[in-house]
């Protein structure tokens, strides 16, 4: 595959998760708040099963086309960019997973203060990866400014 290519898709497919990651952190979640925490919890869950089967295979792609480029092409740049981007899998299982596991358990009472918490919790750390995917996305642009 060309590098072109390459940088493209590295580029296309963070800019993508990026944007779904921020339309996520200041339209959706914050609208959910807005609501009573049952109806936030009914909501969220399948909004985020809907999301995880678009954002994980962006940020997948991005990763992978990212590094392949710093391959080809030696810029420490593309490695940098390729691992912020892929760091939001990691950070997701490590860190997201167990608050979803948690306010996706059967017995949870959806209306409860924990689950008001755990709401919160969750768009904190999807702030993260929000940051993590947009200065990614600004460093591949920027790398591709100056090829």
């Amino acid at each position: 595959m060309s590098i072109q290519i390459l940088q493209f898709f590295a580029t296309l497919c963070a800019a993508l998760f990026a944007g779904a990651a921020l339309y996520i952190n200041v339209v959706e979640h914050p609208a959910r708040m807005g609501l009573q925490t049952l109806t936030a919890a009914l909501q969220w869950a399948p909004s985020y099963k809907r999301a995880t089967w678009l954002q994980a295979p962006l940020a997948l792609i991005s990763c992978v086309c990212g590094l392949a480029a710093w391959f080809q092409t030696g810029s420490v740049g593309w490695l940098i960019a390729a691992l912020l981007v892929g760091a939001v899998v990691p950070f997701t299982f490590g860190l997201i997973m167990p608050t979803n596991h948690k306010l996706l358990a059967p017995d949870r009472d959806l209306s409860s203060k924990e689950t008001r918490g755990l709401l919160i919790r969750w768009g904190r750390l999807h702030g993260v990866r929000t940051a993590l995917s947009m200065i990614a996305t600004l460093m591949y642009l920027w790398l591709l400014a100056h090829r």
